[in-house]
């Protein structure tokens, strides 16, 4: 169990994150229930109901992601007032008023979400920062993708092939899909010319989220920033796509399932991926994570190679774009980017 003041360090941590990264929002929100906890108001007792790392488990998020679902079904409309993703106004004063209420009206359902309920998110326009690692294996071995993801959530990123893209001047995809995705893009083209063909996808997550479930896309939707409309819009977009043949998303720890998941596999070449959370993963399931790919990567053969493709953050406002492909097992530093794929700085 944390204590007081490594929660109001996590809160303070937070609170300068959502300020990086584009939620003024939930950085101000977040500064005012510092400030309650230090106070030991009604978010401190909620606080305290949290049983894990405060940071790793981004508990003013799991608070703020309990209470954005009444907001946009329309249970606490004095606080939708003040939620642009329920078209309101944001003023901070009558926000944090309208906001402390809810707390202390339903202070025990708060709890139980600070105690239980994780940080879910699925951050579709990733794959803007994917897709070019996608490419990049396609041009490298000509073959079939066996595609594998961690940390899954509820797959849209496995869907990648299903969007169109607009990458600064670059184009890819589908010009008819429903779901255009943006990036400002830097550096030399992708491989557009690459022969992507995804043979088979497939995901895991400790708690995966159920795209045919009404409850569970307005949970997704609950964790999307409220002023990022954009986000808001391109996450509904996908759903719909998704909703007609979602992929198999398996609930099971990443350690063991890449164990079982990730071989060589003659006429395909299997890459794992994964998205900003290798830092939710705890330090010996990562190291065996690791050990996993490199035993499978042993027998990786030009006809069954092994990739492993990695976006995580290297701080708040940036994550790192790392390819690894067997057999030759050379370890690329592709690109940099925004960690909701905003923008994309390619390097190869």
């Amino acid at each position: 169990m944390s204590t007081s003041a490594e929660r109001i360090d996590a809160f303070r941590f937070q609170q300068r994150g959502c300020a990086q990264t584009g939620s003024p929002i939930y950085a101000e929100l977040i500064a005012r229930m510092t400030d309650d906890l230090e106070r030991g108001g009604v978010f401190a007792t909620i606080a305290a109901a949290h049983r894990g790392n405060p940071v790793l488990d981004a508990l003013p998020l799991r608070v703020l992601g309990a209470v954005h679902p009444w907001v946009l079904e329309g249970s606490a409309p004095a606080l939708a007032r003040f939620y642009p993703s329920a078209g309101g106004h944001f003023e901070a004063e009558g926000a944090w008023r309208a906001l402390l209420d809810v707390a202390n009206e339903r202070r025990d359902a708060l709890c139980e979400a600070a105690a239980h309920r994780g940080v879910q998110t699925n951050e579709v326009r990733r794959s803007a920062v994917l897709l070019p690692g996608f490419l990049r294996v396609a041009a490298a071995t000509r073959l079939p993708l066996r595609v594998r993801e961690i940390g899954a959530s509820g797959g849209l990123n496995l869907l990648l092939d299903r969007y169109r893209y607009e990458l600064g001047p670059h184009r890819f995809g589908d010009p008819a899909s429903a779901l255009v995705i943006t990036a400002e893009w830097s550096g030399p083209p992708p491989d557009l010319d690459a022969p992507l063909r995804i043979a088979s996808r497939r995901g895991c997550d400790v708690a995966p989220i159920d795209l045919r479930d009404p409850a569970a896309r307005t949970r997704l939707l609950s964790f999307v920033w409220p002023e990022q409309l954009e986000r808001i819009e391109r996450l509904r977009a996908a759903l719909a796509i998704a909703a007609a043949d979602p992929p198999q998303i398996d609930a099971e720890p990443a350690g063991s399932w890449v164990a079982r998941e990730i071989r060589p596999v003659a006429g395909e070449t299997t890459l794992l991926c994964h998205s900003v959370m290798w830092w939710y993963v705890p330090e010996r399931e990562r190291e065996a994570i690791a050990r996993s790919v490199e035993a499978a990567a042993a027998g990786a053969t030009p006809e069954a190679p092994i990739a492993w493709l990695r976006m995580e953050a290297v701080r708040a406002e940036e994550t790192e774009v790392r390819l690894r492909l067997w057999p030759a097992g050379e370890d690329l530093h592709l690109a940099t980017a925004h960690p909701h794929g905003a923008w994309v700085r390619w390097l190869v």
